[in-house]
C-alpha cells in the first residue's frame, strides 16, 4: 500500500503543470493558516493599545524627517496603513504588533520621564535632570534623535542635554548620537557619555569586524528593500523599521562597572545593574528610585527576543538571561511602578510589571530548559525546534509572542550555544557544499522538470516549508532557472504572509524580491563610516581589517610595520606574514617600516577618499624603512562586497 500511495504521489507530482506562479496574493491555505491565528490569539484586546497611547503629548507635524544632506531619515506617515483587521496576506497577530508600534509621538512616561516612540526601530528616552535632559539611547542616526529632541523641547521647554547613556552595544542604540550632542561638547566637559563596562569593544566587533555580512544580514531581518504596505513590510516586531542616514559612535566618557553602581546623574539616581552576556554582550539596566521606575534596555521588551540574530552575533544565554530577568525581578519588582526599555510601550502597576517579568523570565527558561530537556534525550536540534511547543502564558501575554525572535530559531540557538552546528549524525557532519549538494539533488530526481514538478505540487498542497527546499534546490542547481525562481518567490511570499515574526516575514518577503528584481539594491548599509571607523582604538581598527588579509594575495616575505598616529597618541605594530596579518598595540623596536600619519587621514586612505601617493606628496603621510611593506599589505587586503547574493548562488 506505502509503494501504491508513493506511486500516485510521484505520477501526481510529475504531471503537475508548469502554471504561473502567484505574486502579491494570499493563497487559500494562507488564509486558512492566518484565520486560525485569529481564532486562536485574544486579538481584540485593548490593553496594549490603551498603554501605548497613555501620556501622548504631542507628535512631528512635519511628513518627513530629513538627514543633513536633504536625504528621508524617517517617513512619518509610512504605516498608516496599517488600520482595521489584518488582510490575508499579513499573520492578524504581526499585524497587531505593527500597529502598536507604529503610534508615534512624544509621551509622558511619568512626570519627568519621557519618551520619543516610532521614528526608529528603537526609542529613546528624555529624563528631567536638575540642569537638563538625561537621554537614553539616541536611536539609529542624528536625524530622527535630533527631531525627537527638538519636539521634546519645543513641548517641555528647552533643557540642554547633560548626560547621554548607551545601555547597551548595538548601533540603533547609539547610532544617532550626534543628533543630541557633539564631540565639542563632550570635550568641553558639557556632556558625559556613559555605557556598560566592555561597551566600546563589543560594539567594534559588531558594527565593523563583522559589518560587512552583519550589513547584508540586516537588510534581510529589517526588510530594508521593502516598501512598507500589506504585502511588503508591516514592522519587525521590536519596532517598525531602522531609520536611514550616518551611523557615529562616540567613546563612553564613564563606563559602569560590571558590579553594577549607584551614580548620581544632574541630580538623578540611577542604580545601575548588570545585564552584559544577555541581549547584548555589553548592557545594564537601571532602576530610578525617586520615580520608582525600571528601565530594562532591551533585556525585557514586549516580544521574544532573539538568542541568535537573523544578522548574525554571538549565541546569548538564556539561562543567565532568565537569571538577571529574576535579579530584576526580586530586587525592584514589587517597588517599580513603572516597567519602560529601550523598545516598545511601558508597563504601569506594580503587579502588572512583575506579572511580566515573570514571564519574560520564564520565557528565557522554558526555550533554555525544554531544549536542553529533549537534548538530553537524543532529539536533534531541528526536531527539538519542531516540539519546542509554547509557554502556557504565551496564550494570553501578547508581551512573550514571537514578533522578532522566535521558540524554533531560539530553541536552535540554544542547542548551538551547547553543543555547536552539529547535531551528531555523521551524514551531516561534511555536507556538500550549496550548489554542489542542489545539482546532484536535482540530477537525483529526474532532473529540472520533474524537480519543479514536485515543487509545484507542494505549493498547490500549501506545503510550503517543502515547496522552498525543492525550488531551492533548483535554483542553486540553476541560478538562470527563471521559472524555479519565480516560483521559490512565490513560496517565500506566502511563508512571509504566514509568519508571526516580523523578522521572518522582512527574510522571505526581501528573498521573494531578490529573486524577482535581482540583487540591485544600490545603497547598501554601512557601520564603517568616517565618524565610526574614527571613534575605534587603533588597534581594534587593525583587527578588522586582518578580517580583509588574503594569504594569495601577499606579494612579500613579510615584516613589521610600525604605524604612528601622533594626533591620538595612539601606535599600532603589524606583524605582516605570508598568510597571517596579527596587529599589536603599541610600538615595536624591530619595525622594519613607519608610517606615521594622522587618525583622520588614515580613515580617508582605507575609505578611499584619498590615496598614498597624495598623502606622502602633502607631508600628511611619511614611511620610513622598507616602503614596499605598507604597499604589500594593503595589496593583500580584500575588497569588501557589501551586497553579495544570498537568494542565489
Amino acid at each position: 500500500m506505502k509503494k501504491l500511495i508513493f506511486a500516485l504521489a510521484t505520477f501526481t507530482a510529475a504531471t503537475a503543470t508548469q502554471a504561473a506562479p502567484p505574486q502579491g496574493i494570499a493563497t487559500e491555505a494562507t488564509k486558512v493558516a492566518n484565520a486560525e491565528v485569529a481564532a486562536r490569539l485574544p486579538i481584540a484586546d485593548q490593553t496594549d493599545f490603551e498603554n501605548a497611547n497613555r501620556g501622548f503629548l504631542a507628535r512631528i507635524e512635519e511628513d518627513q524627517i530629513l538627514n543633513a544632506d536633504g536625504s528621508v531619515a524617517w517617513d512619518v506617515n509610512q504605516f498608516d496603513f496599517l488600520k482595521g483587521e489584518a488582510p490575508d496576506t499579513v499573520n492578524p497577530s504581526l499585524w497587531r504588533q505593527g500597529k502598536l508600534n507604529s503610534i508615534h509621538g512624544l509621551f509622558e512616561v511619568v512626570p519627568g520621564i519621557y519618551q520619543i516612540r516610532g521614528y526608529d526601530l528603537a526609542q529613546m528616552t528624555l529624563i528631567a535632570g536638575k540642569t537638563g535632559w538625561i537621554i537614553i539611547d539616541p536611536l539609529t542616526t542624528p536625524a530622527p534623535s535630533k527631531a525627537g529632541l527638538a519636539l521634546a523641547n519645543k513641548t517641555l521647554g528647552d533643557r540642554p542635554v547633560v548626560a547621554v547613556l548607551f545601555t547597551h552595544s548595538h548601533g540603533d542604540h547609539f547610532g544617532g548620537v550626534n543628533g543630541v550632542t557633539s564631540v565639542s561638547d563632550i570635550q568641553a566637559g558639557k556632556v558625559q557619555i556613559i555605557a556598560p563596562h566592555g561597551f566600546l569593544a563589543e560594539s567594534i566587533g559588531e558594527s565593523v569586524i563583522a559589518g560587512t555580512a552583519m550589513n547584508r544580514r540586516v537588510q534581510f531581518q529589517f526588510g530594508t528593500a521593502l516598501s512598507p504596505s500589506t504585502t511588503g513590510h508591516v514592522g519587525g516586531g521590536l519596532g517598525q523599521k531602522l531609520s536611514s542616514g550616518n551611523v557615529a559612535l562616540l567613546p563612553p566618557t564613564r563606563s559602569i562597572s560590571k558590579d553594577g553602581e549607584t551614580l548620581t546623574v544632574d541630580g538623578i539616581t540611577f542604580e545601575f545593574m548588570d545585564a552584559g552576556e544577555t541581549e547584548a554582550p555589553a548592557e545594564f539596566v537601571f532602576y530610578l528610585p525617586q520615580y520608582k521606575a525600571l528601565h530594562t534596555a532591551e533585556v525585557v521588551t514586549r516580544t521574544f527576543h532573539n538568542v541568535l540574530t537573523p544578522r548574525g552575533a554571538l549565541v546569548r544565554d538564556t539561562l543567565k538571561w532568565s537569571k538577571v530577568i529574576d535579579n530584576m525581578l526580586a530586587k525592584y519588582g514589587a517597588k517599580s511602578d513603572v516597567l519602560l526599555a529601550s523598545h516598545h510601550w511601558p508597563t504601569w502597576g506594580a503587579d502588572n510589571v512583575q506579572d511580566a517579568l515573570k514571564n519574560q523570565r520564564g520565557l528565557y527558561r522554558y526555550v533554555h530548559d525544554q531544549t536542553m530537556r529533549q537534548a538530553n534525550q537524543g532529539a536533534t536540534m531541528h526536531e527539538i525546534a519542531e516540539n519546542i511547543g509554547e509557554p502556557d502564558f504565551a496564550k494570553t501575554d501578547f508581551g512573550v509572542r514571537d514578533y522578532y525572535g522566535t521558540l524554533n530559531h531560539n530553541s536552535k540557538a540554544v542547542y548551538q550555544r551547547y553543543f555547536g552546528w552539529w547535531d551528531a549524525n555523521p551524514a551531516l557532519y561534511h555536507q556538500l557544499p550549496p550548489v554542489e549538494a542542489s545539482t546532484k539533488y536535482v540530477a537525483a530526481m529526474g532532473g529540472a522538470d520533474k524537480t519543479l514538478a514536485v515543487g509545484e505540487q507542494a505549493f498547490a498542497d500549501g506545503d510550503y516549508r517543502w515547496a522552498a527546499t525543492i525550488f531551492n534546490h533548483l535554483v542553486f542547481a540553476d541560478g538562470s532557472n527563471e521559472v524555479a525562481r519565480k516560483w521559490l518567490a512565490s513560496t517565500y511570499e506566502q511563508l512571509g504572509f504566514q509568519t508571526e515574526a516580523g523578522t521572518w516575514r522582512n527574510i522571505y518577503l526581501v528573498g521573494a524580491k531578490e529573486l524577482r528584481e535581482g540583487n540591485n539594491v544600490k545603497d547598501s548599509i554601512s557601520t564603517a563610516s568616517a565618524k565610526v571607523l574614527n571613534g575605534i582604538p587603533a588597534v581594534d581598527l587593525f583587527d578588522a581589517l586582518a578580517t580583509r588579509f588574503n594569504p594569495s594575495k601577499m606579494r612579500s616575505d613579510g615584516g613589521i610595520i610600525q604605524f604612528i598616529f601622533p594626533d591620538r597618541k595612539e601606535a599600532v605594530s603589524v606583524d605582516l606574514g605570508k598568510s597571517v596579518m596579527f596587529p599589536r598595540n603599541g610600538p615595536h623596536d624591530a619595525a622594519t617600516a613607519r608610517v606615521t600619519i594622522s587618525r583622520s587621514d588614515f580613515t580617508k586612505l582605507l575609505l578611499r577618499e584619498v590615496n598614498a601617493l597624495s598623502l606622502i606628496e602633502t607631508g600628511a603621510m611619511e614611511i620610513s624603512g622598507n616602503t614596499a611593506l605598507m604597499a604589500a599589505m594593503f595589496g593583500a587586503l580584500d575588497e569588501v562586497n557589501p551586497q553579495f547574493d544570498i537568494v542565489t548562488p
